[in-house]
């Protein structure tokens, strides 16, 4: 009898991590996936600044939305992210300011500035877009952080794309596999909760 239960336990520990394996294969194949379509609006999902500036995550995520914007794949762009400690800016408000720099029209930037996470960038951008009439979306964001990203625009009813940055800030596996290895548990968290 004990040596049927270290069976089945040992088969349940290769079941979990044979998920988990494929979880990241699933994350890594989904960076990969631009929907080139034109949309209502890109919603650039929030990152840190530093010094009222984009961090170069940030930097690399606006670069993508406004090229979405100058190349007509959106009309508008919805920036997101609340302040974080220390910050005098939202990184909403980081955003906006870096996109006008950039020849956006400040007409086409909507702000959701009150977010902390992935979930309640998407749900208050949503809300804000719903307000003015805005129904389909392109989500920008680092390749890693799409899949998950794109789950939670669908599980909203949003009519969402995903479109990552192309020059994402984490360029080399030193920094790729931490994000990977975070997206991994909080996708496979968001899949229990959900």
């Amino acid at each position: 009898m004990p040596g049927k239960w270290r069976r089945w336990g040992w088969s349940v520990i290769l079941l979990i991590v044979l998920f988990v394996l494929y979880t990241a294969y699933s994350i890594a194949a989904f960076a990969k996936v631009n929907e080139l379509f034109r949309t209502d609006a890109a919603i650039v999902l929030g990152a840190a600044v530093i010094k009222n500036e984009p961090s170069p995550v940030l930097t690399e995520r606006m670069n993508h939305a406004i090229w979405l914007y100058d190349n007509g794949y959106v009309k508008k762009i919805i920036v997101t992210g609340g302040m974080g400690d220390g910050d005098s800016l939202s990184e909403a408000e980081v955003s906006k300011r870096f996109a006008m720099r950039h020849g956006v029209r400040e007409e086409d930037i909507f702000l959701e500035g009150k977010s902390k996470i992935t979930e309640q960038n998407l749900q208050n951008a949503y809300a804000i877009a719903r307000e003015k009439q805005i129904s389909t979306f392109t989500i920008v964001s680092d390749p890693l952080h799409m899949k998950r990203a794109l789950r939670m625009a669908e599980d909203l009813g949003m009519d969402a794309y995903s479109s990552p940055t192309q020059t994402s800030a984490y360029r080399s596996w030193r920094t790729k596999l931490p994000f990977l290895l975070r997206e991994v548990f909080f996708y496979i968290g968001y899949q229990v909760q959900a």
